[in-house]
């Protein structure tokens, strides 16, 4: 059985079999569990609370927990970062990932993290700036150009898109005439800019740091 009081991510730290195996004893009367996974085991990467349940179940979870904060990555180049992108935002419990661009993209890099994340497509950057002006979001620019506030010190708004660029070329001029403000990352070394999947991620936590509830963390 699953303790559920002691929930985490006790898969990592694990050097065996990654999940759990059959459910031992009777089997549990709730809607959530998945009746093929409580008879063969739950092998997937999810954190131990939702061991055996439904993806439908996880998914309906998640959506109590999610954060008011939505992430948003241009794809004109097929740009091979987005999977990480949408695993990230899905640690950090971001409400949803939007595509702005073309509609196919890697997925190896999100490790199936996309079965439990809203994502969306949007055909063009004004079709994001719809959807965040529709739910009075705050578009956040992901880049180092002239004018960007420090990441370090900016405060970032609690309702927001927060919008990445391509590995090479950063936002479009377009993406960037549609930002409420930009934040940038401060970097020390000789390369014009960093991995856009790394960028997500310093950017996501900062978020994190300044309005998520941390007791409520896995």
């Amino acid at each position: 059985m699953i303790d559920e009081a002691g929930a985490g991510p006790t898969e990592w730290g694990s050097r065996g079999e990654v999940g759990v195996g059959p459910w031992e004893g009777p089997l549990p009367d709730d809607e959530r569990y998945d009746p093929e996974l409580l008879l063969e085991g739950d092998r997937r990467n999810v954190v131990d609370v939702y061991r055996y349940w439904r993806r439908e179940a996880i998914v309906a979870d998640m959506d109590g927990r999610r954060y008011p904060f939505h992430v948003a990555i241009e794809n004109f180049q097929h740009d091979h970062n987005i999977g990480t992108v949408v695993r990230t935002a899905n640690a950090f419990a971001a409400a949803s990932v939007h595509i702005v661009g073309k509609r196919r993209w890697n997925r190896r890099g999100a490790m199936v993290t996309d079965r439990y994340q809203h994502l969306y497509h949007q055909p063009e950057v004004a079709d994001l700036a719809e959807f965040a002006t529709e739910r009075g979001l705050a578009i956040v620019a992901v880049d180092n150009t002239p004018g960007a506030l420090p990441i370090e010190t900016a405060e970032l708004p609690r309702e927001c898109v927060l919008l990445f660029g391509q590995e090479g070329p950063g936002l479009s001029e377009e993406a960037q005439r549609h930002a409420t403000m930009a934040v940038s990352i401060a970097q020390f070394g000789t390369t014009r800019s960093i991995n856009a999947g790394v960028a997500a991620g310093i950017v996501m936590h900062s978020w994190i740091r300044q309005h998520a509830d941390l007791s409520t963390a896995w």
